[in-house]
């Protein structure tokens, strides 16, 4: 079996987009309104199908650290905006302070990874 090969520049890429369907499936969370919404209920399933491909295949190139703590930080502070600005979640002092932990862990994990790799 061949195996996919990626640039730097289209790994990232293709992480982007399995961030932006990991922020539609739980976005769709909110949405299904504990699956009683079917279309929102079925896309949550969807999106996260293709976010976790899209994450499967890059993480030859970039990393499973990089990948996943990428994945996982952006994706949680993009969903936190979208519930203070779309779901008018309240914004407090804690949920910022957390939100810049999470980019500064993100920022170091990457910058040790651009040293030691």
């Amino acid at each position: 079996m061949r195996m996919l090969t990626f640039t730097i520049v289209q790994a990232w890429l293709i992480l982007s987009g399995a961030i932006l369907f990991e922020v539609a499936g739980t976005t769709c969370m909110r949405l299904a309104e504990g699956f009683t919404k079917p279309i929102p209920s079925v896309l949550i399933f969807v999106f996260y199908a293709i976010s976790f491909s899209l994450n499967t295949i890059v993480i030859r190139t970039l990393g499973l650290s990089i990948v996943y703590a990428v994945w996982s930080g952006v994706g949680t502070v993009i969903t936190s905006m979208i519930g203070f600005w779309y779901f008018k979640e309240p914004i407090t002092t804690i949920k910022i302070l957390s939100t810049t932990l999470i980019i500064i862990g993100i920022l170091g994990l990457y910058w040790s990874s651009r040293i030691n790799g």
